[in-house]
């Protein structure tokens, strides 16, 4: 994996597992995890239940849409490694590839940061079952913006 230098945001994050920001977010609405940070790259795991799944003959699915939530999360955080307190971003693109249907249970989305310039960040990121299976894939593009701009975000304490 690139090495990348940590941003301001990558302090505020090592304080918790939770998101780098206080009130309301999906992180608590779903009940994320985090089990890996570091710069450029960040793992999540989630426990998915049947209330976030449609049945199936096969038995139950987890909604497509939130696979790509938890896959996106993951890159974001990543992303947000990166970034100084005076950084936002917003994602402009975002590609999901489902290979295997996602059941109930514990999934674990891994994202990296694959590249970064002066405006943008490049993020990849896979979705995998609590046995290993590789369930999904996607990249995505961050845009870089001023974080006191429409994009940004209140910090700790900032509010």
């Amino acid at each position: 994996m690139t090495e990348f230098e940590a941003g301001e945001n990558f302090q505020l994050g090592q304080l918790e597992s939770g998101p780098p920001v206080d009130g309301p977010h999906v992180w608590r609405t779903l009940g994320y995890e985090r089990v890996v940070w570091e710069p450029g790259h960040q793992v999540i795991e989630w426990k998915a239940t049947e209330d976030y799944a449609f049945p199936a003959f096969a038995g139950y699915i987890v909604h497509g849409g939130l696979v790509s939530t938890l896959l996106d999360t993951a890159m974001g955080g990543a992303a947000w490694t990166l970034l100084d307190r005076d950084e936002a971003f917003l994602t402009s693109n975002l590609n999901v590839e489902f290979m295997r249907s996602a059941h109930p249970g514990l999934l674990r989305g891994s994202g990296k940061v694959v590249n970064r310039t002066k405006r943008a960040i490049f993020c990849s990121s896979e979705l995998f079952d609590e046995d290993g299976k590789l369930l999904a894939a996607a990249r995505c593009t961050q845009i870089i913006l001023p974080g006191k701009g429409p994009a940004g975000r209140p910090h700790r304490n900032e509010r």
